[in-house]
């Protein structure tokens, strides 16, 4: 099995995997806590637009995708929090609105489009050691400033409401998650796509929250649970040939069934 990793792009890619499924698994804490799924989901989907949009123009993707995923994702912030618009509805409104000027740029690119099927359902084979790199310097941010914040955080995710009377600066903090979260997709659009990444914001923090009794536990947790799907999807990968992003989700869900009715059971068992 190990046979694998001889190979330079198959090095690429588990370090890829490795960063990402940490990444994507701290943050997927806040955004269970937070009930953010939904925001992730229109996020992830609104890089398709940005994506798009660079295509067209023959842009940087990364860079065209992240200033488009950021601007989207502060307008939500903006118009469903001052704006009379619901969180749900104006999430909604910019997913589709997303999508659709997605598929418009697509349709104006005359002659030959680069391959957007790995972009929806990623290609994790396909890193070169810039974008981990890339990926590794965005970590090393996200984490500085969540160990700075954690305290904050913490309290953000569990009381809004409170912090903000004890003096903090929840704007800030909302603000700077969705700003996070949108560079942390757009960095792992590659590894998992477009329309599976947000299922590594959402599985492993619910999986953790089902075994976890404090916070500190349930994160490290949900980056167990974040780093050993990843690996083991794509090693699955690799042996079946189906997508890297497909096999991830997949165990994702596997562990959630098994976590799920495992503590149904244990549960159970001390009633009795």
């Amino acid at each position: 099995m190990l046979s694998m990793f001889r190979y330079q792009f198959m090095q690429n890619a588990a370090l890829a995997g490795l960063l990402v499924g940490i990444l994507c698994s701290v943050l997927s804490v806040f955004v269970v806590l937070k009930k953010m799924a939904f925001i992730g989901q229109g996020i992830a989907h609104a890089a398709f637009g940005g994506i798009a949009f660079a295509i067209l123009l023959d842009l940087n993707i990364y860079v065209t995708t992240n200033i488009f995923c950021i601007l989207v994702a502060v307008m939500i912030g903006l118009v469903s929090r001052r704006g009379k618009v619901s969180e749900d509805s104006s999430i909604g409104l910019f997913l589709t609105t997303s999508m659709a000027l997605g598929v418009i740029f697509l349709n104006l690119r005359t002659g030959y489009t680069q391959d957007v099927f790995s972009y929806l359902f990623g290609n994790i084979l396909a890193v070169n050691r810039q974008d981990v790199v890339m990926i590794a310097l965005l970590g090393l941010a996200v984490m500085a400033f969540i160990i700075y914040y954690y305290r904050k955080l913490q309290f953000f995710a569990f009381d809004e409401e409170t912090a903000q009377v004890a003096g903090v600066n929840v704007n800030f903090l909302y603000f700077s998650l969705l700003i996070i979260l949108s560079l942390v997709i757009v960095m792992s659009v590659q590894v998992v796509g477009v329309i599976l990444v947000s299922a590594l914001l959402i599985i492993p923090a619910t999986i953790a929250l089902l075994v976890g009794r404090r916070f500190t536990q349930v994160v490290f947790l949900s980056v167990a649970v974040g780093v050993f799907s990843t690996f083991s999807g794509l090693i699955a990968s690799y042996y079946a040939r189906v997508s890297s992003g497909a096999a991830i989700v997949v165990v994702l869900f596997l562990l959630f069934i098994v976590t799920f009715f495992s503590n149904r059971i244990i549960k159970r068992f001390a009633e009795k």
